[in-house]
């Protein structure tokens, strides 16, 4: 249940949302509102094949002091990504708006592409990641097995580090990660009764300065939200909600929250005021009494 004194206007950012889903063609306007009205300050809308990249460029353009992207294949998309595909996306992941390389991994939970094309897709990422020096953006389910080598092979050209997106592992998983020094993304996954409780219980084992925040929209509707939208489609404005059950949670401050995990990511994606005027609206901590 929402609390009606949960601050409703905190500095976020709005690491993974998928802006160029069709469902947000009508109303994109309207979406990126909301956004700024929820205090998010900045958003990368996350490129998950050649042409999804493409379409995340053209809605950064629009929205140059709001937006960013990634660029790359998702393992769903593995199947796709042809040596010229590929090639596309390591000039798109040049361009000075890219912030990170993928979304890119391993998902042998549905398997729709074969896992040994994932795997190769995957190790094509790391390799243009470590040569462009961007961080990378991870994709894992049900693949740590195999997923957790291969990175490990490759930590060490990685200088720009990365983000394990939409975490929904088991502890190990995590210190895995952590052990790597990656960053964790956290979604509306932790607002889930039904398959997000074991993450509420990891929620106090990542540090502050690798915690990240972040919506996929529009998919992972937090179902804590109330009212609950009329629509299932997730959008930015709610991650505000992922904040509140965070800091519920960890019983950690949500100004504190808002404020490390804006700062975590503005300096894994060299995130600069003078790029993006809009982080300039991000007043200090101690105006915020911690």
């Amino acid at each position: 249940m929402a609390d009606r004194n949960f601050p409703q206007s905190l500095p976020l950012i709005d690491i993974g949302a998928n802006l160029g889903h069709e469902s947000f063609d009508l109303d994109l306007d309207v979406v990126i509102s909301r956004a700024r009205e929820s205090g998010i300050v900045h958003l990368l809308v996350t490129g998950t094949s050649l042409s999804s990249t493409e379409k995340a460029l053209t809605i950064a353009s629009a929205y140059p002091d709001f937006l960013s992207l990634t660029a790359g294949y998702h393992p769903h998309e593995a199947q796709a990504c042809t040596p010229d595909n590929f090639a596309r996306i390591a000039e798109l992941a040049s361009q000075q708006n890219v912030r990170a390389v993928g979304e890119t991994g391993l998902d042998f939970n549905r398997d729709f592409s074969p896992r040994p094309v994932q795997e190769n897709v995957f190790l094509q990422h790391l390799q243009l990641a470590s040569k462009i020096n961007k961080p990378v953006f991870l994709h894992q389910r049900d693949a740590h097995s195999r997923f957790f080598p291969i990175l490990r092979s490759c930590r060490d050209d990685l200088q720009a580090g990365g983000v394990v997106h939409c975490f929904t592992g088991e502890k190990h998983e995590l210190y895995d990660y952590l052990d790597m020094d990656m960053y964790i993304g956290i979604t509306g996954w932790a607002c889930d009764e039904r398959r997000g409780s074991h993450l509420l219980e990891l929620l106090h084992d990542i540090p502050a300065d690798r915690l990240l925040l972040e919506t996929d929209a529009p998919y992972l509707l937090p179902r804590t939200l109330r009212p609950r939208p009329k629509s299932r489609r997730n959008e930015p404005a709610y991650l505000t909600e992922v904040l509140r059950v965070l800091a519920l949670t960890t019983r950690r401050s949500a100004m504190e929250i808002a404020h490390q995990t804006t700062e975590n990511a503005r300096r894994l994606f060299k995130l600069s005021e003078q790029e993006f005027p809009s982080l300039s609206l991000i007043k200090g901590p101690t105006q915020f009494g911690f």
